[in-house]
């Protein structure tokens, strides 16, 4: 699974550094539905570049596959949204104001609109959504007719939001995403050591993301922002 990973978030990486531009200007535009529409077409064809590699290996494709959780963050300062894209298990959360605030996109939300209250872009641009963003992917004809149904996968998660100086962004694995929805001890600790404004250091950080919670013990990910 690791190679799997290393390989996908390589070839992610390269395709969203050949549309930076374009990406930075979506993000700054609020355009949700070509930002969703691209960002779904490349992670659909990164999944699909590890099947090629499975059957280039002579493995099954379960064997060769990973969880892929995506964060988009713009250099520009005074653009404050944050896109998160990605397919698999884990966590999307904010803290805001001392609270913790699950934000991870759930699979009834990510065929509807943005969800109100969450600081969520509008789903459409005035002019209505253009078409699908252009991250330098070609989708080739099917050498089948009728093309064979493509192989089950878990659905395509999808976020805009927009952040506020203050706020704590943290995307993880559900090594820690679950402990953090089922312990509220866990909650309450995170919230202590993260809401004085400004982030800890690096053994600090995964001190805090370490701690251990009875009944909980996969590994853990854990990525986060502090906004200024």
């Amino acid at each position: 699974a690791h190679r799997a990973a290393a390989e996908a978030c390589q070839w992610i990486g390269r395709a969203v550094g050949r549309s930076h531009a374009r990406l930075a200007e979506d993000i700054r535009a609020a355009r949700r539905g070509d930002l969703k529409s691209g960002l779904h077409r490349l992670t659909d064809r990164s999944l699909g570049k590890l099947r090629a590699t499975a059957a280039e290996q002579g493995i099954e494709p379960e064997e060769y596959t990973a969880s892929l959780r995506c964060l988009l963050l713009p250099a520009d300062p005074e653009c404050r949204t944050r896109v998160f894209f990605g397919v698999g298990a884990g966590g999307l959360f904010r803290l805001r104001d001392g609270e913790w605030q699950d934000i991870e996109p759930h699979v009834a939300d990510t065929a509807g609109e943005a969800v109100v209250g969450f600081g969520s872009l509008p789903h459409e641009t005035p002019d209505g959504d253009r078409l699908t963003m252009d991250l330098g992917i070609t989708t080739p004809p099917s050498p089948y007719e009728p093309a064979p149904e493509p192989p089950p996968r878990d659905p395509f998660r999808f976020r805009a939001s927009v952040a506020r100086p203050g706020d704590t962004l943290l995307l993880c694995t559900s090594g820690l995403a679950e402990p953090l929805r089922g312990e509220p001890a866990l909650a309450e600790h995170l919230t202590s050591r993260w809401s004085d404004g400004d982030p800890p250091g690096l053994a600090a950080f995964l001190a805090d993301t370490l701690v251990r919670v009875k009944g909980y013990a996969d590994d853990r990910t854990a990525a986060a922002v502090w906004e200024a």
